[in-house]
């Protein structure tokens, strides 16, 4: 059985990993119709719904690499998998890169002026704190196999079409 692919689309809150992952994956799900989206926010709330958020570090870095070895499950089983979520240790992208035979790290990278302009979901605001990227760590990416300058609005569409290209993938519009 072929092995999926496990796109993995990492950033910083507000930096466009759902709005890019997700048109990605509905371009995707034209080649492959099994593929599947996990996006970050969505899992841990649901992970979480009736649990107290436990946003320590251990259990941040714990969650991101039990979603990314459900990805990996699924791409053993010949499915891919689309993963939109922060990333934000460098040891759980090097797991996924020892781990993970057909794996795509996409770094959406935005500037801390620019997410503070658009500041979607309030957590730039002066105050905030357990903001990765402000007051948490975050280990940018160093070796990501594509990365996305999202500053200037381009449209979504177009980084998709790119992506798309990027990745040798053949998908009807």
């Amino acid at each position: 059985m072929k092995k999926g692919t496990v796109y993995f689309f990492t950033g910083l809150a507000g930096a466009g990993k759902t709005t890019i992952g997700g048109l990605f994956y509905q371009r995707l799900q034209t080649l492959k119709p099994d593929a599947v989206l996990i996006d970050g926010d969505k899992n841990r709330d649901k992970a979480n719904a009736r649990a107290p958020r436990d946003y320590s570090t251990e259990a941040r870095r714990q969650g991101a690499k039990n979603v990314l070895m459900r990805c990996n499950g699924m791409a053993d089983q010949g499915i891919d998998a689309v993963y939109c979520g922060i990333g934000m240790y460098a040891d759980v992208r090097a797991w996924c890169r020892e781990n993970i035979e057909n794996y795509r790290e996409i770094y959406i990278k935005v500037s801390m002026d620019t997410l503070r302009r658009r500041n979607q979901k309030g957590l730039y605001s002066p105050g905030v704190k357990q903001v990765v990227g402000v007051d948490l760590p975050w280990d940018e990416p160093n070796s990501p196999d594509v990365v996305i300058e999202n500053d200037n609005e381009e449209d979504p569409k177009a980084i998709v079409d790119r992506l798309i290209k990027e990745f040798g993938l053949e998908v009807n519009s």
